[in-house]
């Protein structure tokens, strides 16, 4: 069985793979034009790619000869919020004030 948080987090370990995750906040990107933003080799970049569908941060789905991916973003903030979590209790007092402050009706619509 294979540790998926040491996954997303080899991940994110390389600039490359960050950049990739960053470039597919934008929408679904073709390999193709993922490849064409570095100066890496084509293979280079699927490697890359292949490290990131891994570790569950992106998805990708075929569409005649080009293969499209697509952020998983949930995965990477879940993964990322239960290490902090982990070694960050107060992150979890935060995130319970922060979702109740955000239930809770403003000031500005009473």
């Amino acid at each position: 069985m294979t540790d998926t948080v040491s996954d997303v987090f080899e991940a994110l370990a390389h600039p490359t793979r960050r950049q990739i995750l960053q470039d597919l906040k934008g929408g679904e990107l073709a390999a193709g034009e993922i490849a064409s933003r570095f100066s890496a080799s084509g293979p280079t970049i699927s490697r890359h790619l292949g490290v990131l569908r891994n570790a569950g941060l992106v998805t990708e789905r075929r569409d005649a000869n080009r293969i499209l991916y697509s952020l998983v973003g949930d995965r990477l903030a879940l993964s990322v919020g239960d290490f902090l979590s982990t070694v960050c209790p107060e992150q979890i007092v935060l995130r319970t004030v922060r979702k109740r402050g955000s239930s809770a009706p403003s000031a500005a619509t009473s």
